[in-house]
């Protein structure tokens, strides 16, 4: 690995770099002979500190958005049932912290393989929950592929974005890379999950940016999601149209006729939510989440009811999932409420203080893109419960019940403190040697918006 130190006749000390990104060569110009010890690499307390925080709002929220769960005597098994999954979870962020970062792009392929054939098996013999399907079921257990999806996606995308990192940004077939593999991925998403294909979208696009992504470049990105989009949509259509000739006689087959076509769903949300709602409106199953999850946020005005003091809950369907933001605000109020939105977004700003100072372009995309997917999911969750989205299912990150997604969103968890932890970001060049030595030849690239 090229190294330059360079130190002038007056004894002032010049930075050396490896690879362009800048070291301090301090230690090796001094006259003195220094003991280095080697010291264990420490996790980012805040990053710890946050996800502590979720986990702890999780607890008390769910237990209070749960009494429409509540059956027989025993009101703590929904607790109970959600805890084990936290507990799941918590294992999962302490196995990853403990591995260095660098193996899981030596993996990242294999599970994306496996999580497009997971995704695949759901779309045409998945079981259907909530009118969509978009889970299997495996031993006994139910799996949510979308989920999984998300992460291998982005991890995935870490991979080829740091590999084909360039000082100018990201190369053309880095680009054409990752575009086709979230096309490919997002065609299977399209079928029963509108909201994860855009997020889906949305986290590339962000990534790209991040990667230095010239706009000439981004534009062409953007402009083939907006075509296959519409291609898909197009298809969709046609398959509704057919459907209506079959019921009339004609017997044709499309895509559309397998599995559960979620075409029309999508259209009446889309027409609910540009009409709005009004407190005079008939209350209908249409309009029932809406509703409820409005009069829940204004029952909590500024200061909220309390945990556990939720009446909404109790109305409000999948309150403790997919409307578990409004319980939120009706417990804790405004001040809950904008609690809550702050802490995502200071995951986002010390993720993006850890990638800007890493030495190498890889665990810089990965904790970057594992960030914006937990973040960008809480604002889409925040945004649907509040109105400002139309009706949708998105669980709040690491808060709502659902197995699959606490487990996923562990696992970015994880990911983001192992990168804390092992990727170089104090500029030691005895160190970045050393992580170069646990990274894939092709995964060196440097990160080159690293402090110089």
């Amino acid at each position: 690995m090229p190294t330059q130190n360079n130190t002038s006749s007056e004894g002032v000390t010049i930075k050396a770099t490896v690879d362009g990104v800048a070291v301090d060569s301090r230690q090796s110009a001094s006259r003195k002979p220094k003991t280095v010890t080697a010291e264990r690499p420490k996790a980012d307390p805040y990053l710890w500190g946050i996800y502590i925080c979720l986990l702890v709002v999780s607890v008390v929220e769910l237990f209070s958005a749960s009494s429409s769960e509540v059956s027989g005597g025993n009101v703590y098994m929904p607790l109970i049932r959600h805890a084990i999954f936290l507990v799941l979870g918590l294992g999962i962020v302490l196995g990853l912290q403990n591995t260095h970062y660098g193996y899981i792009s030596r993996f990242a392929w294999f599970f994306a393989l496996i999580s497009l054939g997971l995704l695949i098996l759901s779309n045409f013999f998945g079981v259907e929950i909530n009118g969509a399907q978009r889970a299997i079921k495996i031993a006994g257990f139910t799996i949510q592929p979308p989920e999984i999806v998300k992460l291998t996606v982005v991890v995935l995308l870490a991979t080829i974005l740091g590999r084909h990192q360039e000082p100018r940004g990201v190369s053309n077939r880095g680009v054409i890379e990752a575009a086709v593999v979230v096309v490919l991925f997002g065609v299977f998403l399209w079928k029963n999950g509108l909201t994860n294909t855009i997020l889906l979208f949305g986290v590339s696009i962000s990534m790209f940016l991040i990667g230095g992504m010239n706009w000439k470049k981004l534009g062409m990105v953007i402009l083939v999601y907006g075509i296959c989009g519409g291609a898909l949509y197009m298809m969709k259509y046609t398959g509704e149209k057919t459907n209506e000739f079959n019921q009339i006689g004609v017997t044709q087959t499309t895509v559309a006729d397998k599995g559960i076509d979620r075409t029309g769903t999508q259209k009446g949300r889309i027409a609910r939510y540009l009409e709005g709602v009004s407190p005079d409106d008939e209350i209908t199953d249409e309009n029932r989440q809406v509703i409820f999850a409005t009069i829940a946020q204004a029952h909590g005005g500024v200061f909220g009811q309390g945990p556990g003091n939720s009446r909404e809950s109790a109305r409000l369907p999948l309150a403790f999932s997919d409307y578990i933001y409004s319980i939120i605000v009706e417990d804790t109020g405004l001040l809950g409420g904008v609690g809550l939105l702050l802490l995502y977004l200071f995951l986002l700003a010390r993720a993006g203080r850890i990638a800007y100072r890493c030495s190498r372009a890889f665990p810089a995309f990965l904790i970057m893109g594992c960030a914006v997917l937990i973040v960008f999911q809480a604002l889409v969750h925040m945004a649907i419960v509040t109105g400002l989205f139309p009706v949708s299912g998105q669980p709040l990150p690491l808060i709502s019940k659902g197995g699959t997604s606490i487990l996923v969103m562990s696992a970015a968890i994880g990911i983001m403190i192992s990168v804390s932890r092992f990727a170089v970001t104090n500029g030691n060049s005895k160190q970045i040697k050393a992580e170069l030595r646990e990274l894939p030849e092709d995964m060196q690239a440097a990160n080159y918006s690293a402090t110089k």
